[in-house]
């Protein structure tokens, strides 16, 4: 077999199960064929890539090493018919979008099922990076559009259009001393939002939208913040807050996701801290007829999120 995805699929069941019985039950192969399939590979390595002799099944260092040769296969794989796309199928336009993973949750499917509902002759082809790297490709021409939040930080050479917003609030944890039990939204000016900015803080990592205005907002208080921990994940970030490591910045978006309760979300004044969606493509290059109704797709959406 030499199928990377389906190796994949295999090794990954088969680690699950720590069984040939039940993995190839699962896989609707017999058990005969998994373990000589295997027995193939190794013998092939020249090295065995699971260790048997315990339950559950690991992977050898070999297997790890062979488990990540296939991911970069099927990832190259992937790529090269990416790179093909314009050729392979000339009858499609492809747009390539750039997106920060934890935007691309709450908005792409608001944006992207209607839209290539109307436009059948679309591929979309996504990357998900945090948002100095799709600025990058989008500047290099390695994407079609950016669309990400808090365009105030965008580069220079990059045109945007923006619509909506939500607001940010500030999640106050039970342990907290200024939580308050048996109430959910408090009023904007409940505590001086320098007092709350004093305590310890959970923080999303340095590079991301939503820190760089984090830190603007402490800049304009003259705070030295007290990071408690930091994540290249917002919505981590969000939860280890929630369960106590500390106070944290969030927005409605995220904190739509998160069912943990109780927690005191304290709105933040937007004249102080407001988050914007936008789209953006390269300045001076030409719109295809297909990316600028993508455009005006994303700019008819009713994108306003709060919590009530």
């Amino acid at each position: 077999m030499n199928d990377p995805e389906a190796l994949l699929h295999y090794l990954d069941i088969l680690l699950k199960e720590s069984n040939f019985t039940k993995a190839a039950h699962e896989l609707y192969i017999s058990q005969p064929y998994l373990t000589q399939l295997i027995k193939r590979i190794e013998t092939k390595l020249g090295t065995s890539i699971i260790n048997r002799d315990s339950v559950p099944f690991t992977l050898t260092e070999a297997g790890a090493i062979y488990y990540q040769y296939l991911e970069n296969l099927i990832y190259d794989n992937l790529q090269l018919d990416r790179k093909l796309a314009a050729f392979t199928r000339p009858e499609h336009e492809i747009i390539r979008i750039g997106i920060l993973e934890s935007l691309g949750t709450f908005l792409l499917p608001e944006l992207l099922p209607p839209f290539l509902k109307e436009n059948k002759d679309v591929e979309i082809q996504l990357f998900e990076n945090v948002p100095r790297n799709s600025e990058t490709r989008l500047l290099n021409e390695q994407i079609d559009c950016y669309i990400g939040q808090t365009p105030e930080t965008l580069s220079r050479g990059l045109k945007f259009f923006i619509n909506g917003g939500e607001r940010y609030y500030v999640v106050i944890p039970p342990n907290s001393p200024y939580f308050q039990p048996n109430r959910f939204i408090l009023d904007e000016n409940e505590y001086p939002l320098e007092k709350l900015l004093h305590q310890p803080l959970v923080l999303s990592a340095p590079e991301s939208a939503i820190r760089h205005q984090v830190n603007g907002l402490l800049q304009k208080f003259k705070l030295k913040p007290q990071i408690a921990i930091e994540s290249s994940s917002v919505i981590t970030a969000t939860n280890l807050a929630i369960h106590g490591l500390g106070l944290t910045i969030s927005t409605a978006s995220i904190l739509k996701r998160i069912a943990q309760t109780p927690i005191n979300l304290m709105p933040i004044d937007v004249n102080l801290l407001k988050l914007e969606f936008f789209i953006a493509v390269k300045e001076n290059r030409p719109l295809s007829p297909k990316l600028a109704e993508l455009i005006k797709a994303f700019e008819s959406l009713n994108l306003e999120s709060y919590i009530k």
